[in-house]
Formats: structure tokens, sequence, C-alpha cells
């Protein structure tokens, strides 16, 4: 995590330097997770000026929410921010925007949320996690590259792999979310794909193989002309004995 970590710090540095801050586009998930405590932990190391700085430019938009949940609700991905990135680093919670997934109509609240990204100037950096059946952010296959932020209906697969956070049951994960759509992904100024463990070896590979194919949403993202993949030996298939 180090590296991607060097990587976002230094790109923090220069938007302050150049007073050109772009906001963060964040992901959610257990491959996040040290992610986000390593950020943490190097941030607070910054002199006092700095951070506090930082805590005052701040802006992130999160990929997506779940359909049904309140930000309170423990399993929402508003309250993953919360444990993990805002209190952590003392940031007002307005500054880390999520879909209101409690919203009466979540196509408008989709609508609004990418109409908000829009007016901030759109995501800088946008950090990505890979689903096990090749999903970036809730896009599920098959999806084109041109469909954009909206309510989707999860899959089985991706019920099954967020089931964790749910008690361990796939039919306590909610059936719908919004998801920004591949459209504002690609549409950022630098991707970085993060990916971890050896279960996702497989569909990694497959992504980096097609070259841009609907039931593989994530070999769209290299079409992207600022790419970075950040992936373990596992991941990557090279997992020692």
């Amino acid at each position: 995590m180090d590296s991607v970590v060097d990587q976002l710090e230094q790109g923090l540095l220069d938007s302050f330097e150049h007073q050109a801050f772009r906001p963060l586009g964040l992901a959610t998930g257990r491959t996040m997770e040290p992610f986000y405590a390593a950020l943490v932990s190097r941030l607070r190391a910054w002199p006092t000026d700095r951070l506090q700085l930082l805590r005052q430019r701040w802006r992130s938009f999160n990929l997506d929410e779940y359909v049904g949940l309140a930000p309170e609700h423990p399993s929402s991905f508003s309250a993953f921010m919360g444990h993990h990135l805002v209190r952590p680093l003392g940031l007002n919670p307005a500054q880390v925007v999520l879909p209101d997934g409690a919203a009466a109509n979540p196509q408008v609240a989709a609508d609004r949320f990418a109409a908000e990204i829009r007016s901030a100037g759109g995501i800088g950096s946008q950090l990505l996690g890979l689903g096990s059946n090749g999903h970036v952010g809730f896009n599920e296959p098959p999806c084109g590259p041109d469909v954009r932020c909206r309510v989707v209906k999860l899959s089985p697969a991706t019920r099954s792999q967020n089931a964790p956070a749910f008690q361990g049951s796939p039919a306590l994960v909610p059936e719908q979310a919004i998801t920004l759509g591949l459209r504002e992904i690609l549409e950022a100024k630098e991707l970085h794909l993060i990916v971890t463990g050896a279960p996702k070896a497989a569909i990694l590979r497959k992504a980096l193989d097609l070259d841009g194919d609907p039931e593989v949403p994530a070999s769209w993202l290299r079409r992207h002309p600022n790419l970075w993949l950040w992936v373990d030996d596992a991941a990557w298939g090279e997992e020692g004995p």
C-alpha cells in the first residue's frame, strides 16, 4: 500500500502548491481498509499548518452507496468512510460526499450526485477496487463505457462478496445501489486500481487481457491514458509457497 499512498500524498502536496485541488474519488471495501489506515497515518504526520489546510480544502466523492441504507446504518458506505477516514483524519463529514442511498427517489439522488461532481470540476485521482465478477464501482456486467451515474441491481456474486458486512448473509445485502457510471470514472484525471489477494488473480488477468468487454467492466479501464495498477503478489498470481 505504501506506493499508492506515496502517489496520492504527492498529488495532494502538488495540488496545494498550485492551489488547484480537484476532488478525490474514493472507494470502500476490505481492499481499501489498509489503504486508508496507511493514508491517515501518513497525513497525520504532516506539519500542523499543512494538515489544517488539508482539512479545510478536502473534498471527495465516493463511488457508490447502497439503496435503502441511511448514512448512520453501520453497514453503509457512509459509516465505513466515517470510521476509516473522516473521524481519524478530523474531516468535516460534509467534505466526504456519497450518494444519498436513503433518498425517496434513488435515481433523482443519482442525478444530483453526478451534477455535484460536475460542478466541482470532476474527479482528480479516482481510487478503484475490483469486484470478483469484474465490476468497478457497482457497474455490474454486462456494462459498456458510456453508462452514467444510476441505480443498479446488484448481482448475486456481488451480494455474496459483500455479505461479511451484513452478518455474513447475502440476503441482508441490499438489492440495489447508486453507483458512478464508467463514463464518470473514465473522465477522472487519473485512475488507481488496487487489487489484492489470490481470489482476484483470475478476474484481474481477464480484465488486463481484454480491450473493453461488457462482460468484464474493469477491462474498459485499459483505455484510460493515466491508469495506475497497484497489485500484490497474490493477486498477480505470484504468491510464494
